[in-house]
């Protein structure tokens, strides 16, 4: 159940509360505060996505810490990896990428930056924002895979020896 919310999550920020921010219908709301009120909220959400992302990786961890302790099922090496892959993703662009993006903004934005400061600060925030979404399309593959392998694990094989099949 976790991968399927974590799932969900992510793709209902991806694709529905993220482009929101940056909507016509928010331009229209703002007005002349548009770009930076509308960017600084979605800062806002984005914390708390990343910790919403944490979370659901942190309870996938447990639970197949878990199962392999309480259960003895080893975790399957690609499980296990794309786990590890997707939780490194989020680390990253939680802990380091949005403070990154977030001090361009204010720099972007600010009265006191020089008009040199702003442009270089809106030239790098678009790198930097482009990687943002690169790594969130990755994470929403990643989740997508871990989603179905966690809801359709393999067949465990039963292997007979040959001294059973005596004649």
């Amino acid at each position: 159940m976790n991968a399927a919310v974590w799932l969900g999550a992510t793709f209902f920020f991806t694709f529905g509360a993220g482009p929101a921010f940056f909507s016509p219908e928010m331009r229209d709301l703002l007005k002349e505060n548009y770009p930076y009120f509308s960017g600084g909220v979605a800062q806002i959400v984005v914390a708390r996505y990343f910790y919403w992302q944490l979370a659901c990786a942190l309870i996938a961890v447990a639970h197949l810490l878990g199962e392999w302790i309480y259960l003895g099922k080893t975790p399957p090496k690609l499980t296990a990896g794309l786990l590890g892959g997707i939780l490194c993703l989020g680390l990253l662009g939680g802990f380091w990428l949005q403070p990154k993006l977030k001090s361009l903004h204010r720099i972007k934005y600010s009265p006191a930056a020089t008009a040199g400061q702003r442009l270089q600060a809106a030239a790098s925030f678009r790198g930097w924002h482009g990687a943002s979404q690169g790594m969130n399309l990755i994470v929403l593959i990643g989740l997508a895979v871990y989603c179905w392998r966690t809801t359709n694990p393999p067949d465990s094989l039963r292997f007979v020896g040959a001294a059973k099949f005596k004649g």
